[in-house]
Order: C-alpha cells, then sequence, then structure tokens
C-alpha cells in the first residue's frame, strides 16, 4: 500500500506544476498576436517558439506515460536529429497561428495533468534519458516550463516574483551535478558538495543539499541558483558564492536539463 505522505507529496508537485503553467499563460494569454513573434533571449527563439517548445515537451511526456509505442518513435526521430529535433519541434509550433498554438498548449498541459494524477506513483516511465515516476517527470517539467518562462518574462520586459515552486527547480539542479561534467567530457569530483540557498519570501527559509561538513561549498539566493542551473543569466551577475575549487568549477558548467551543454548567457545579459 502507498505511503499516504509519499502520495500527498506527489500531488502537491502535480499542483505546483499547474500553478507554474498558469502563471506562465497569464503573461501570454492576453496578447496581441503580433507579440508572439517578439524574440526572446534563445537565438532564434520568439515567444511563439518557446510557448511552441514546451507544448511540444508536454506531448512527449504525455506520449511516455500513455502510449510507450508511440513514445519510442519520438525517440527515435530524436536519434535520427540529435542537433535539430528540438529546434524542428519549436518551429513546427511556431508557425501556428497564436490562439491555436496557445489553445493546443492548454489542452495538453491539462491532458498531461490527468495523466499524471492517474499514473501509478511508483511506476516508471520512458524518457529520452533514465526512465522517470511520474512525480519526477512533473518536476521536470516544472522546470522547463519555469525556465522558458523566464525567457517570455525577459522579452516582455516582466520581473516574475520568485516562489517556492523554486525548490523543484533548484533540487534537478543539485541532483544534476555530475551530470553536466559529464556532458562535458569531464569527471565528476568524487565528494558531494554542500549546497545552502536562501528561499523566496521572508521567513529566511534555507534549503539544505548535502553534507554539513562537504568542504566544497555552495551558498545563496535560490532563486540566482535556479537562474544559473537553467542558464538564464551568468554566474557573474548572481550573488553565488563558492568555497573550495571544485564547487566554483561547478558554477562554471552548471545545468539543470537533459542534452547537451548550452552556451548559456553571457555577463551583463541578465536584468
Amino acid at each position: 500500500m502507498p505511503d499516504p505522505s509519499a502520495v500527498e507529496n506527489v500531488f502537491a508537485v502535480f499542483a505546483d506544476l499547474r500553478e507554474e503553467g498558469r502563471e506562465l499563460d497569464s503573461l501570454v494569454g492576453e496578447l496581441p498576436a503580433a507579440d508572439w513573434a517578439k524574440p526572446t533571449p534563445a537565438p532564434g527563439w520568439s515567444l511563439a517558439h518557446q510557448i511552441a517548445h514546451l507544448h511540444w515537451t508536454d506531448r512527449a511526456s504525455l506520449l511516455a506515460l500513455t502510449d510507450a509505442a508511440a513514445f519510442a518513435g519520438l525517440v527515435e526521430e530524436a536519434l535520427k536529429a540529435p542537433d535539430s529535433f528540438v529546434d524542428a519541434g519549436a518551429e513546427e509550433g511556431a508557425a501556428l497561428a497564436p490562439a491555436e498554438l496557445l489553445a493546443r498548449w492548454r489542452e495538453g498541459r491539462a491532458a498531461l495533468d490527468g495523466a499524471l494524477a492517474a499514473a501509478s506513483p511508483d511506476a516508471k516511465f520512458p524518457w529520452y534519458g533514465p526512465p522517470m515516476k511520474a512525480a519526477s517527470m512533473a518536476s521536470a517539467r516544472l522546470m522547463e516550463t519555469w525556465a522558458h518562462g523566464q525567457d517570455v518574462a525577459d522579452a516582455l520586459g516582466v520581473r516574475r516574483v520568485p516562489t517556492a515552486r523554486l525548490r523543484h527547480v533548484a533540487r534537478i539542479g543539485v541532483r544534476a551535478r555530475d551530470y553536466a561534467y559529464a556532458v562535458r567530457g569531464l569527471p565528476a569530483p568524487a565528494g558531494e558538495f554542500r549546497v545552502e540557498l536562501t528561499a523566496p519570501g521572508d521567513a529566511a527559509e534555507v534549503w539544505a543539499y548535502g553534507p554539513e561538513d562537504a568542504p566544497q561549498r555552495i551558498t545563496g539566493p535560490a532563486l540566482g541558483f535556479c537562474l544559473l542551473v537553467t542558464q538564464r543569466a551568468h554566474r557573474a551577475d548572481l550573488a553565488l558564492t563558492a568555497s573550495g575549487a571544485d564547487a566554483d568549477r561547478w558554477l562554471d558548467i552548471a545545468q539543470a536539463f537533459a542534452g547537451p551543454a548550452g552556451p548559456g548567457r553571457t555577463p551583463g545579459a541578465s536584468r
């Protein structure tokens, strides 16, 4: 029988994902059609590309949860064009009329929400990397929705208020430490790091990861860490402190997302 507290935590992740989607929807839902062509900080990507990418990935997640054979077909397509399939999916969606793209994104979010809620908490589902449980998939979708939402907010000149939902992004960023090294062909440090992040809000809550006595340490605001690991800001523009050479190196290469290492943002490009 599932642990009731674990099931409750799973549904809390789903609720946070819904809320993250609603927040981004509030930024784009009433925009004039012409504004969807506005460029975002991602080179070559407009607002429409950002939403189209999220819709495309939501659809892939839905298939992973509900139709393993169809999802395997998506993986085969990705393997044929590993360097272009993400951009191709965004381009296809961005070519739609903004009203149609918005409607499809909303419908896809609702369908994925239903599939996540219906999934067995202990089952693992296929993905482009290792299989994931529904809660991990929801966390990954929240991370990506938040990150691409930051691109949208930057393009629109909107400063978003950080929320406790960032804990999902921060956790993925910490857990993805070794991947950031592997994707660059570098050996990961042997020991764990201590990461202490000041949570958003006025309560001075700290989100801590890793052993308390770890010599390699990262400290600073959770928002800054999340911007760093999603490569939405350069470390030079963030109030993050590294203690130890390995921790300092990690801040140069950290990434929370799967796939090739991105170019990141240049210093001064962050708002």
